[in-house]
């Protein structure tokens, strides 16, 4: 009797933990998806749009450091297309000038880390 109340108690405790996990594992999937989302941009007049590149310094894998970079410039107000390169350690970005700039854009690489990590150089406009 002894045993099959603890058989019965262990086998619900193993189903309220495997189930709990499940709806954790969910609702991680909602809230990654929902980071990763790409925003909707508003058009940019032609005589607005200028593209800048530059080099990138600090980045260790194409993953954790290259596509959160992108990302991060992506989503910025006034950003159409931002790309980088992890291999060549360079970043493409075509942006509205009317609402941001060259600093605005190596503020935002270098604050993606903790400030020391990621070195912008060799902007060109």
């Amino acid at each position: 009797m002894k045993i099959s109340k603890i058989l019965i108690a262990a086998a619900v405790a193993g189903l309220v933990f495997v189930g709990c996990k499940k709806a954790e594992d969910k609702s991680l999937e909602v809230v990654n998806a929902e980071k990763s989302a790409p925003k909707e941009h508003k058009p940019i007049a032609a005589e607005n749009l200028q593209t800048a590149s530059f080099t990138i310094d600090g980045m260790t894998c194409a993953v954790g450091c290259a596509k959160t970079i992108e990302e991060e410039l992506a989503n910025l107000d006034g950003v159409e297309k931002a790309t980088v390169d992890f291999d060549k350690k360079t970043a493409t970005v075509s942006f509205d000038k009317t609402i941001q700039n060259p600093e605005s854009l190596t503020k935002v690489v270098q604050e993606t880390g903790d400030g020391k990590t990621y070195k912008v150089s060799n902007f060109k406009s």
